[in-house]
C-alpha cells in the first residue's frame, strides 16, 4: 500500500546517448533535460508498480519541474521521488522530484501519476487507429 512519505531512487550514468545535443532539446553534450524527467518519472513508476494490484499501472500525468545546473558526459546522476499526496480514491499520487549529480541538486520539482487498469488504457490508446 503506498503511503505518504515513501521514497525511491534510481540512477545511472550519463553517456553521449542521454545527452542535450542527442535529445535536441540543445547543442551541448551534457545530461539532457529530457533525460532528468525521464529518470524523474522512473523513480515514481518503480516506487509505485509494487504497490498496485495486478492489471493496474501508472501514467505521468503532469510534471512541474527546474534543471538547475549541468551534468557532464560520464558523470553519475539519480533521481528521487517521495510521495506528498495521495487522493482519498488511491487514484491520483503526488511527488516531490530532484535529480542529483556527483556534485549536487541539477533538478527538483512535482510530479504526478494516475494509476490506471493496463488494458483498458491500451484499448483506447489503440482505438484511435481506427479513428
Amino acid at each position: 500500500m503506498l503511503e505518504i512519505g515513501m521514497r525511491h531512487a534510481v540512477e545511472m550514468t550519463v553517456t553521449d546517448e542521454v545527452t542535450a545535443a542527442k535529445a535536441g532539446s540543445g547543442a551541448l553534450m551534457v545530461f539532457g533535460t529530457p533525460y532528468m524527467v525521464a529518470l524523474m518519472e522512473n523513480a515514481a513508476l518503480t516506487l509505485m508498480a509494487p504497490h498496485l494490484p495486478a492489471g493496474k499501472g501508472s501514467v505521468g500525468t503532469a510534471m512541474n519541474i527546474t534543471h538547475s545546473a549541468p551534468t557532464p558526459v560520464g558523470m553519475k546522476v539519480r533521481a528521487e521521488a517521495e510521495v506528498v499526496n495521495l487522493s482519498a480514491n488511491g487514484k491520483i499520487v503526488d511527488f516531490k522530484v530532484a535529480a542529483y549529480d556527483e556534485c549536487g541538486l541539477i533538478g527538483e520539482g512535482t510530479h504526478q501519476r494516475a494509476v490506471i487498469d493496463n488494458e483498458r488504457f491500451m484499448a483506447k490508446a489503440n482505438g484511435k487507429l481506427q479513428k
